[in-house]
């Protein structure tokens, strides 16, 4: 980084809101390039103490409890993404004339000038897995990279670090979006759209225009999803580049400037020459762990933005096939008496839960906890047939069973009232006596899971063990 950008910073009165995974590592950076940096809170406790001090010792003014008022003096506001637009802190910087910049806005500003380009990738669900198959695809064609941004490497560690990367695999939130007014990738994803986080960004057209966001300023690739419309109209309302192209991907057979699949064969008709004849084999289906449907679309999106940046065919089907998935995304647990019990305790909105019954034909499901203002009719609608039964747990369970008994009247339905630590073993042995040997039971909540668990790990874990004692009980 050239002195030039140092000496901007230098003296700089900038306000961090919130401790925290992108709070701390963002005051750190700014204090050691110079700016005078104040840290608030709206918390003081132990833990929330502890942080403090660590940062205090570097010279940064910490005010815990008091996450609200605007500091004198301040020119700068740089923010954990999770806190809401409508906070007073915020409206105090906005009637100031003060600008309010995330996480992702800070890494972007300070890149260097021969910083590697971001591909981008956004959406409800699949953003994650999406990403870290991006990496695998990447990484076999012998680039330099990283899984960035919510997950992995941190932001600011990959712009600052000593590493030097060719290119980054960029997952954002639709939070970190809407903070990040300058991001401009050199191609982006948006996998889908389906009303999540609506209590934080106040509707679903402001929850779309904060993930269309992904799209400003594209320079080669917008991909979007051809099974979801919103999506393709996020890229009509881009302002994108001069000759960046959008790029569909579907799970039917590509049209031209798309990539699909044909006869189980992943197909670029976008990367190729003369697309409208032409198509390019890239990898198989069974490359894709798990081949679920919803699954497949990620290595989809993956493949094109790759293929956007001029990854060879090859790399697609290598890094495919060396990817696997984190814990608790439709992850095999065991099979007992016939019966296959999976884990998707990620599958934490309505979204990800439909996309993960799409892919059993026969399903005894798992699910419940808090709904988070979700609504479980068109979820149950279209899952209906394939349920053998059901097992309700958590706090929102009752608005799950409402929906089953409206749609699915005939489906078997255990109501579990418990919430103690012996909770999710009843869940998965009730589970049991209603499987028959070829059924799916499939932990996908469709709901959070801090009404008793710490979050879907701590749930996953809990199914996990329940299942191994079932087995080791058979």
């Amino acid at each position: 980084m050239g002195s030039g950008q140092v000496t901007d910073w230098q003296g700089k009165n900038v306000t961090v809101a919130g401790l925290g995974v992108s709070g701390i590592p963002a005051a750190k950076v700014l204090r050691g390039l110079g700016a005078v940096v104040t840290v608030v809170n709206d918390g003081d406790d132990d833990r929330a103490r502890a942080q403090a001090a660590e940062l205090e010792a570097l010279g940064v003014t910490v005010r815990l409890g008091d996450g609200a008022t605007l500091p004198d003096g301040t020119e700068l506001v740089v923010t954990a993404p999770g806190w809401k637009p409508d906070k007073p802190l915020f409206e105090a910087a906005r009637a100031a004339g003060v600008e309010i910049w995330g996480d992702v806005e800070l890494a972007w500003r300070l890149r260097g000038p021969d910083a590697a380009p971001w591909l981008a990738v956004t959406g409800t669900n699949g953003k994650t897995t999406t990403v870290q198959m991006l990496a695998a695809i990447l990484r076999a064609a012998g680039l330099r990279t990283a899984a960035v941004g919510n997950i992995g490497v941190s932001l600011l560690d990959a712009v600052l670090g000593d590493e030097q990367y060719d290119v980054l695999a960029v997952e954002l939130s639709s939070y970190q979006l809407h903070w990040a007014p300058s991001l401009r990738a050199h191609s982006a994803a948006v996998l889908n759209l389906a009303p999540d986080h609506l209590d934080w960004h106040g509707s679903m057209e402001a929850y779309a225009a904060d993930k269309g966001r992904v799209y400003e300023g594209n320079r080669v690739a917008c991909v979007y999803n051809a099974a979801d419309k919103a999506t393709e109209d996020l890229v009509r309302e881009a302002d994108v580049e001069e000759g960046c192209r959008a790029i569909g991907f579907t799970l039917g057979t590509p049209a031209p400037s798309q990539l699909g699949v044909v006869e189980g064969i992943l197909v670029d008709r976008a990367f190729v020459e003369d697309r409208h004849k032409n198509a390019q084999e890239l990898a198989e289906v069974s490359d894709v762990h798990p081949p679920a449907p919803h699954n497949i679309a990620n290595a989809l999106a993956a493949a094109a933005l790759a293929r956007a940046f001029g990854v060879p065919p090859r790399a697609v089907r290598d890094g495919l096939r060396a990817f696997t998935p984190d814990a608790h995304r439709i992850a095999h647990v065991a099979d007992v008496d016939g019966v296959a019990y999976v884990d998707d305790s990620k599958a934490t909105n309505t979204h990800a839960a439909e996309a993960s019954l799409a892919a059993y034909e026969s399903i005894v499901w798992i699910a419940g906890g808090l709904a988070k203002g979700a609504e479980f009719e068109e979820l149950v609608a279209k899952s209906a047939p394939r349920l053998r039964g059901a097992v309700l747990m958590g706090a929102d369970r009752a608005l799950i069973r409402e929906a089953l008994a409206r749609h699915a009247p005939e489906v078997p339905v255990v109501d579990l009232e418990r919430t103690d630590t012996g909770a999710m073993l009843a869940a998965v042995q009730e589970a049991r006596r209603l499987a028959q040997p070829g059924d799916t039971v499939l932990l996908a909540p469709a709901c959070a899971s801090m009404d008793m668990f710490a979050n879907y790990n701590q749930r996953g874990d809990a199914f996990a063990a329940a299942v191994r004692e079932l087995g080791a009980g058979a």
